[in-house]
């Protein structure tokens, strides 16, 4: 009798055991195929896609870029030529805005900067780990263009994240380049090595 009591508690205790195991993994299921069918949502570690902050001057790239057809590399100068593309200084703004605008509360903003010497304190959009090297000159002399990282900035009253930067992007745009370079280039050969961008 003790023996057939001890039996039926342990198929008790298997039947519960089996219907937790059941319940987690449903859970687990569910779970990953929420993530597979929304992986924007929960794939990418550290996706700032749509991260537009307010930044300290309402600076607008659709009026300078589009309306007036200012090149990127007027204020972002240093994207030719080395790694860093260069967020331009108070006093390049100030080439135009001494003449234009200059009554305008933005650009009010820009002149007491340069009046005061100092700088304005950009809120950073576009940023990689810092494990990760990336260099804009590399990029925009082999043509290409910068709304391919940094999407329609032309568009763009505040500049907004449009691509999430991730490794596996970066990879993907890299091998597509090599198959088809951009218009005017040939034997682009843009490395997918893992030197070429982590330290």
């Amino acid at each position: 009798m003790l023996r057939s009591r001890g039996l039926q508690n342990r198929k008790q205790e298997l039947a519960v055991n089996l219907q937790a195991g059941i319940v987690i993994s449903l859970v687990i299921t569910v779970v990953g195929g929420v993530a597979l069918a929304v992986p924007k949502q929960y794939v990418w570690i550290g996706d700032q896609t749509g991260y537009s902050p307010v930044q300290p001057i309402e600076f607008s790239h659709k009026v300078h870029a589009k309306d007036n057809s200012i090149q990127c590399e007027y204020c972002h100068s240093g994207a030719r030529n080395g790694p860093v593309a260069g967020i331009p200084s108070a006093q390049v703004c100030m080439n135009c805005h001494s003449e234009v605008k200059k009554d305008s509360p933005e650009v009010r903003k820009i002149a007491a900067a340069v009046q005061n010497n100092r700088p304005i304190e950009w809120v950073r959009v576009h940023d990689v780990p810092d494990f990760v090297r990336f260099d804009h000159s590399a990029h925009v002399n082999k043509g290409v263009a910068c709304q391919t990282c940094h999407g329609p900035v032309e568009t763009m009253a505040r500049i907004e994240q449009t691509q999430h930067l991730s490794m596996g992007w970066c990879v993907g745009c890299h091998r597509e380049y090599t198959r088809r370079p951009p218009k005017g280039f040939t034997n682009v050969n843009a490395s997918v090595e893992c030197s070429t961008c982590h330290f």
